[in-house]
């Protein structure tokens, strides 16, 4: 993937350039990834999809790896992006949807998935073994670790040699927690020792040369490291850059990577800077896009509410609300409150779990529903100030409509904006 490799080049003579990985499968999400990308005048937009999101079992989102790029491709041909200006990644590729299996098992049904990963266009590569399978010693030895993620770069050069086009890149390396989010309150984050990530990284350049994919180390262009950023339900811990000091300075000395920084939702604008300064210049972002999604949505309910007459009403977050309550699997292994607490969680954590219900029927016909309540009866100025001002200032920029879809789409591209300046704001 020759964008990458390029963009990681120019981090390395100096320019404080990145990149922001949008980690999300919702269609609106990425259609206004899209649009912002269009706006201003980005060469390419990276989309990635996780191990739990995507897989050849359909994952959460019900798709395989073919399915999430026509899905994408789809979407950008509507709004008229460049398929050539598309970069897609796998996340966390590796067991981990199948730790109940023994680790046999677990690890074949992983290759598979990469070779499908590599086989339907995906083309940046996040090699995580990780994670214990069943019968595994916990924590695993960084040996196994390596020696799995190993096996599975070898699928993924085999399922490239057979497609063909661009070489994939790899990131390895993992951080705490896993996939999805931080499942309790953070306590006392530790950011990764100088120490530990270099010793993982050579761990990994010797094991790929010794299995003679000396040409695939060459592409491998990050290690996911902890900076010191997370979030919980209702707080974020920001990035202190002295604390990462140390840790920043260590990938000064490996040639062509730096570090990709999970969970980076939520942090403000300067600290985004701050990290792909400190060559955390890959920043990956999932849960801050559907959670500001999530806050347009609420905002047209509440415009409905004051706008729309009671008997056509859509009454969308009271829909979404009671299918939630209906199908907990989603939730109830984050949340632990009752009542009036437990209803602040499901709407407003800041793990933002309600992302997993937008695909459902239901909820998805309400959307639709008050989508066309405010399409048929366009709001005022004064409400959509009220409830949504970050639109409302697009609106007024001429960079938005009065169409419900483009309201939401500039709410969430405020907080895109953010990331475009932390990765871009030095080429100006």
């Amino acid at each position: 993937m020759q964008v990458l490799l390029d963009l990681i080049a120019r981090h390395k003579q100096g320019h404080a350039t990145g990149v922001t990985s949008i980690c999300s499968a919702h269609p609106i999400v990425i259609e206004a990834s899209l649009r912002q990308a269009q706006r201003t005048g980005q060469a390419f937009v990276l989309f990635e999809a996780t191990c739990n999101q995507v897989n050849q079992d359909g994952g959460y989102t019900g798709m395989k790896p073919a399915d999430f790029v026509a899905f994408v491709h789809g979407i950008a041909d509507r709004v008229g992006f460049d398929r050539a200006r598309l970069a897609l990644g796998g996340d966390h590729l590796g067991p981990n949807p199948w730790t109940a299996l023994d680790a046999g098992a677990a690890m074949d049904k992983a290759e598979v998935m990469v070779g499908a990963y590599v086989a339907a266009g995906f083309r940046k590569i996040h090699l995580d073994c990780s994670m214990a399978c069943a019968g595994d010693p916990e924590p695993l030895p960084e040996t196994e670790i390596v020696r799995r993620a190993v096996r599975l770069c070898r699928a993924a050069e085999a399922a490239y040699a057979s497609a063909g086009g661009e070489a994939p890149v790899y990131v390895i390396g993992t951080e705490v927690p896993v996939p999805g989010g931080a499942t309790e309150a953070i306590e006392g984050l530790a950011v990764t020792t100088p120490q530990a990530t270099l010793a993982t990284i050579e761990a990994h350049r010797q094991a790929f040369i010794e299995a003679g994919l000396e040409a695939a180390w060459h592409r491998v262009i990050a290690s996911v490291v902890q900076p010191g950023v997370e979030f919980d339900h209702h707080n974020v811990v920001d990035y202190q850059p002295q604390k990462a000091r140390e840790l920043s300075h260590a990938i000064t000395t490996v040639p062509g990577m730096v570090f990709e920084a999970h969970s980076t939702d939520y942090q403000t604008r300067d600290d985004l800077a701050a990290l792909v300064r400190d060559h955390f210049a890959i920043l990956k972002v999932g849960p801050g896009l559907t959670f500001a999604l999530r806050e347009a949505l609420w905002a047209l309910d509440a415009i409905e509410r004051e706008w729309i007459d009671e008997a056509y009403r859509a009454d969308l977050r009271d829909v979404v609300l009671r299918r939630m309550r209906a199908e907990p699997g989603y939730w109830q292994r984050y949340y632990h409150g009752e009542g009036h607490g437990l209803s602040i969680d499901l709407q407003y954590s800041l793990s933002d779990r309600i992302r997993y219900y937008w695909p459902d029927p239901v909820i998805e016909q309400a959307r639709q529903r008050l989508f066309d309540n405010l399409r048929e009866n366009p709001p005022p100025l004064p409400l959509i100030s009220q409830f949504l001002p970050h639109a409302l200032h697009a609106l007024r920029n001429g960079t938005a409509s009065r169409d419900p879809l483009s309201l939401a789409m500039a709410h969430i591209s405020a907080a895109l904006d953010d990331y475009h300046h932390a990765c871009h704001h030095h080429d100006h």
